[in-house]
């Protein structure tokens, strides 16, 4: 159900300050990357659940995603503040989550914090959990409208 390299990451790192948050990340934007930077000053390791292709399929449409999961899981995987990076193809985290175990848990402001999954779960460990600033004009969704209009 999990891969090896998330056993190994987690092994490895059993005594660090894991920041978990998830989302599809298909067409990458500013928005993203300063939620990511931010996330990644609440614990040592920020660790990404990434929606599989199907698991996008479902929640945003027959379209989407625009970039296959393995190319997502990529760009990801390299950006300064992501230490790890997940394929998930359940519909929510909640299992990646149970896994992980983080000790913070965070989704971007457009989450009420009562609405994150896993959030009752992270706090009931011992962990925090937290929306963090959301940066408006910056969406996958709108990224598409503009260059379909064009």
């Amino acid at each position: 159900m999990f891969s090896k390299d998330l056993e190994e990451f987690l092994a490895k790192n059993k005594n660090k300050k894991i920041v978990f948050t998830n989302g599809c990340f298909d067409i990458l934007h500013r928005g993203h990357v300063a939620y990511l930077c931010e996330a990644r000053k609440l614990g040592d390791l920020l660790v990404i659940g990434l929606n599989s292709d199907a698991s996008v399929k479902r929640l945003k449409g027959p379209e989407r995603p625009i970039n296959n999961e393995k190319d997502r899981q990529y760009v990801m995987s390299q950006l300064k503040p992501v230490d790890f990076v997940e394929i998930f193809s359940e519909d929510t985290p909640l299992n990646l989550i149970l896994k992980i175990n983080p000790q913070v848990l965070v989704k971007g402001g457009d989450w009420k914090i009562d609405q994150i999954v896993g959030g009752k779960e992270v706090i009931q460990s011992g962990g925090e959990v937290f929306s963090l600033n959301f940066i408006d004009g910056y969406s996958t969704t709108s990224i598409i409208h503009k260059i379909q209009a064009t």
